[in-house]
């Protein structure tokens, strides 16, 4: 079979026209119609590259020398952007990623959703981009001695160690600073993923935007925690209205972050925190989004969309810890929450306990299997509601939207290509896009969610 011919080799030194961004934030040039992905390039500057590697349809190559730079370049206000991996466009102005984040949902609604007459409004913003991560999760290492805690390197499991990251609420950074001080005092070893030693292996913060509650969690391989009560001590003197220390054991030979056993070591169980109206209970491992301010207007444009009168009956999908369900609850007759993770209902159901909410129903499951049985027991929905992980809805709950045929859905999506995906195969089954409006829930980063609005074509 013949080898196919590239227009590009590796290591070849190239000019380059940079015509995109990809979904990672990666700059896009083409040579005779074959892509390069190149970190740090923008949508119509002009740069010397070099290629460094090859695939059949695709390559990548770095920067050498920007010619023409785009107006939307700014300088990077963090000084270990360009090692870490924890944000990719610093280096676009806020400006420029709303509009390159717009053009991202709408290429998509094209090229993958062939989705015509949509009405893709421009993203809803934040006025200040910076410091809005209410949840801190880093793994820790060690140098010349002392203890390191950051985001890794890119494509690299090396930790850089930061003193400080603008994304992040700064009470979450004060907390990684003294658990490394503490700990490091105390003689604590951090874990080593290759000979599969020591103890501290990542450290996790949480924060009430609204409350103002704390919470750490220290992520150990080992069930004991040497000086324990020392540590406990100085933790509580040190970090202001700290709530909860919990520990999680995690003594498996893997990079997933949580073990099985969590333990409170102090406090409580649970921090509370509010979006709008409604408070949660937020416990180490519950499922909470990390930009309160943007998830209520995330939510309240999915309130909106569903147009709820008070006589509707609601299903909403993967419901999480119950967060758009009690924001449905407050306008709809009845509201039925599903979530396969069992930990995610029982935190669902105390919740709507917290808040006085009785018109909901929380069920353990897979939704394209419990949503059937209640259409079986004549429970009908008028709105169905769906917030689906990256990887969008599976096919059997698409297909089971269709059979069950409510008036509207409300579809939450964290990733623009699936969305689209399934937007298609909903408008294929008797559905119409109306609207999708962008939220930039993650600034810095290349992430954007949407809520999009579906009504039923055949009455």
């Amino acid at each position: 079979m013949a080898k196919v011919q590239l227009p590009v080799q590796k290591n070849q030194i190239i000019e380059v026209t940079f015509e995109d961004l990809t979904h990672d934030g990666n700059g896009v040039a083409k040579v005779d119609g074959y892509p390069l992905f190149i970190a740090n390039g923008l949508p119509g500057e002009r740069a010397k590259v070099k290629v460094t590697k090859l695939n059949k349809g695709y390559g990548f190559a770095k920067i050498l020398e920007i010619y023409e730079k785009s107006r939307y370049r700014v300088i990077p206000e963090c000084p270990i952007y360009e090692e870490c991996g924890g944000c990719q466009l610093q280096h676009l102005s806020y400006e420029g990623q709303l509009i390159a984040k717009e053009k991202q949902v709408s290429d998509v609604m094209q090229r993958i959703g062939k989705i015509e007459n949509v009405t893709i409004h421009p993203v809803l913003g934040m006025e200040s981009p910076w410091r809005y991560r209410n949840k801190s999760q880093v793994p820790i290492g060690e140098r010349e001695g002392g203890l390191i805690g950051g985001f890794y390197r890119q494509r690299t499991h090396d930790i850089i160690d930061m003193k400080e990251c603008l994304i992040q609420v700064e009470e979450n950074d004060h907390v990684l600073k003294k658990v490394k001080e503490i700990c490091g005092k105390y003689g604590i070893k951090p874990y080593d993923e290759k000979s599969h030693k020591g103890v501290l292996r990542h450290v996790m913060a949480r924060y009430g935007k609204i409350s103002g509650e704390t919470m750490i969690v220290l992520i150990t391989k080992t069930a004991e925690l040497p000086n324990r009560k020392k540590i406990i001590a100085e933790l509580v003197a040190t970090i202001p209205n700290l709530k909860s220390i919990v520990q999680n054991v995690n003594s498996k030979r893997t990079n997933v972050i949580f073990g099985n056993e969590t333990k409170v070591l102090w406090g409580r169980e649970t921090i509370t925190d509010s979006i709008g109206e409604i408070q949660f209970a937020i416990s180490a491992r519950s499922f909470y989004q990390v930009n309160p301010e943007q998830t209520k207007v995330l939510y309240e444009k999915a309130l909106e969309y569903a147009g709820l009168t008070g006589a509707e009956t609601v299903i909403d999908a993967y419901c999480g810890i119950g967060t758009i369900s009690l924001f449905l609850a407050q306008k709809a007759k009845k509201v039925y929450g599903v979530e396969i993770i069992p930990e995610a209902i029982d935190d669902a159901r105390r919740n709507a306990q917290l808040n006085g909410v009785e018109n909901v129903e929380f069920a353990v499951g897979e939704a394209e299997k419990i949503i059937p049985n209640w259409y079986k027991q004549g429970i009908e929905a008028d709105v169905l509601v769906v917030d689906p992980p990256r990887k969008g809805c599976d096919q059997a709950l698409l297909d089971t939207i269709m059979q069950m045929k409510p008036k509207k859905v409300v579809y939450v999506s964290c990733n623009p290509a699936t969305l689209a995906r399934d937007l298609r195969i909903l408008e294929d089954g008797g559905y119409q896009t109306l609207e999708v409006q962008p939220v930039d829930m993650f600034p810095m980063t290349a992430h954007v969610e949407c809520c999009s609005l579906l009504v039923r074509t055949d009455k």
